[in-house]
């Protein structure tokens, strides 16, 4: 079986996998099916398309099971929601239990129960009840987490399906018992069963663990069966890693109770505790009281509600041929890329950040003004508590070191790739308009609304400018070039501050022939009237939006409803420019 060379988790929690021998996977949204692309032969034409299996990944077939189960751990490990088929995880990761573990709960501030200190000085927390433990190594920039979660169910739909197919069978069954019961019975007597066939009524007896059973007047005991397989709950261990600079809520309080009982020992023994905890890492961790419990991450159902939104799509790029150089292609935003043993984490809030972990317990962080100018690496040598941080430019990296595990010039470059790529991204009209299918289950808390037409202004001589409720700004200008820019509205309606407009330091022009290009705000070069002429409208805008409220963002309208609106954005990108005089 091949390996693989790179997997990518986008943000919707669609799986890429490329294997050597050019072969590839990749796994819907939601987990619950995949399609393999197998190698084409040397032979083949040029043409000739390859050859593709799908399948559900309740029921896949031997040849698939462990690439595919090595894809779901991949995604496991970053997505929010796991998929936990109990046909594909390995024995040793399950257990049965009788109650559906959906919380746990962790030791309070006031005591230092469940905390160990391991060997090389990592910290673990366990909850009380020891469904859940928490990992911090020593860096503190990434931890990881362990929890017991139930495996992936069926959907009520089908739940339904199989009670109605066992109700009938029972039906048949007490049919027959009904006529073999009427033999024997009295002539005239009749069957009081609401079934018109058999009446049995169960109350409760003096015995804890027996109920009496009335069947026309004959007494009888029905004693309850023993717990068995078929009483108890499925659960399997997950583990995730996560960013300590972007904890979920669900694992802030045990994070917390980790840095504490991190200094505390770094304290006790006379290490400098502003060294060894940055504030930085802590800034977004909570320490309040009475939140020691915590809401376990619910599985995915086994089947998807909505299958028809898995869309597979396998980019050219990733073909073997090209050199590990070249620019990669990736259709959707990217959460997480995994190539060649190094983990490249994205993060999408508020502005595009991204680490890079080699592997050997160093770390690389994006910085600078809009992140991606500057990286800082840290490095902690194994068994010492010195640590050593380093800042690189993007436009001055040093050389290839020979002996080195790693070279800094591939791995920044390869990150700035993948920045550019999320700024190109985000900058699209066509982003955030795809539903993600396992968003579409009820239930499932999704925060994602279409996107409202907020202002709609011409200016003479200039262009048509329209501002979005999910911070796109889109201008057409006179001359047929188009821009593209984030600008947050509304932290500006509650900070009153308009210097920092700029959710993300990348614009996107768009010129008559199509060709588009990703610039930077502050350096835009010859194109800086274009950029000072939309940043100069939408500071304008943010002024007036103290005096005038503009429409609530998170006020959501029906889908047909935006479509007319998007539809009538999009007929104004594509009017001659002509027309805007008409306006």
């Amino acid at each position: 079986m091949a390996a693989e060379v790179r997997m990518v988790l986008y943000e919707d929690d669609s799986v890429q996998v490329q294997y050597v021998d050019g072969s590839r996977l990749q796994l819907s949204p939601c987990g619950s099916e995949f399609l393999f692309e197998k190698a084409p032969p040397v032979s083949a034409h040029p043409l000739e398309q390859p050859e593709r299996i799908r399948q559900r990944t309740h029921f896949v077939i031997s040849t698939y099971r462990e690439q595919l189960q090595r894809a779901l751990d991949f995604r496991n490990s970053f997505a929010a929601c796991p998929f936990l088929s109990e046909n594909i995880i390995p024995s040793e990761r399950k257990k049965r239990v009788f109650l559906d573990i959906s919380e746990v709960r962790w030791p309070s501030l006031d005591t230092d129960d469940g905390m160990v200190w391991l060997q090389g000085d990592t910290v673990k927390v366990a909850s009380l009840d020891g469904h859940a433990y928490l990992c911090l190594p020593p860096s503190q920039h990434e931890f990881t987490v362990h929890f017991l979660c139930k495996v992936s169910q069926k959907s009520d739909s089908s739940i339904v399906l199989s009670e109605k197919n066992n109700q009938a069978k029972k039906d048949k069954l007490v049919g027959k018992a009904g006529k073999i019961l009427t033999c024997g019975n009295l002539p005239g007597q009749r069957l009081k069963n609401k079934e018109n066939e058999l009446h049995c009524q169960i109350v409760k007896s003096t015995g804890p663990s027996e109920k009496e059973c009335y069947v026309h007047g004959t007494e009888g005991v029905e004693v309850l069966p023993p717990p068995g397989p078929k009483h108890t709950c499925v659960h399997a261990w997950v583990e995730q890693r996560w960013s300590v600079a972007s904890c979920p809520e669900e694992w802030k309080y045990p994070l917390s109770l980790a840095l504490r009982f991190h200094n505390k020992i770094c304290s006790l023994s006379g290490t400098d505790v502003t060294v060894t905890q940055n504030a930085t890492l802590t800034s977004n961790v909570s320490e309040e009281r009475g939140k020691e419990v915590s809401v376990l991450p619910r599985a995915l159902l086994l089947s998807c509600p909505v299958p028809h939104l898995h869309r597979w799509i396998f980019c050219d790029s990733l073909s073997l041929g090209q050199s590990d150089e070249e620019e990669h292609c990736y259709p959707e935003l990217v959460k997480v890329v995994w190539y060649k043993g190094i983990t490249y984490r994205l993060t999408h809030k508020n502005v595009n950040s991204i680490e890079i972990y080699p592997g050997d317990g160093s770390v690389f962080k994006s910085e600078g003004a809009y992140f991606g100018n500057f990286f800082t690496y840290y490095s902690t040598q194994e068994g010492s508590e010195e640590r050593e941080e380093k800042m690189y430019s993007v436009n001055n990296l040093p050389p290839d070191r020979p002996g080195s595990l790693f070279s800094v010039r591939s791995l920044i470059k390869q990150a700035t790739r993948i920045l550019q790529h999320c700024a190109k991204m985000r900058l699209s009209l066509s982003h955030n308009y795809c539903i993600c299918c396992w968003k579409m289950v009820p239930g499932i808390n999704d925060n994602t609304i279409l996107p409202l037409l907020l202002r709609d202004s011409f200016i003479p001589s200039v262009g048509r400018f329209l501002a979005y409720s999910d911070d796109k700004v889109h201008v057409i200008f006179l001359d047929g070039v188009t821009l593209t820019l984030n600008w947050n509205f509304g932290s500006f309606i509650e900070k009153n501050q308009v210097n920092q407009g700029l959710s993300l330091g990348w614009c996107k022009l768009t010129f008559p022939d199509g060709h588009d290009q990703l610039i930077q705000i502050e350096h835009s070069g010859p194109y800086e009237r274009y950029v000072s002429a939309v940043i100069s409208w939408c500071r304008k805008l943010t002024r007036a939006s103290q005096r005038e409220t503009l429409p609530n963002p998170s006020f959501s309208v029906p889908e047909e409803n935006w479509f007319h609106l998007y539809m009538r954005s999009y007929s104004i990108c594509l009017s001659p420019p002509g027309l805007f005089r008409l306006a």
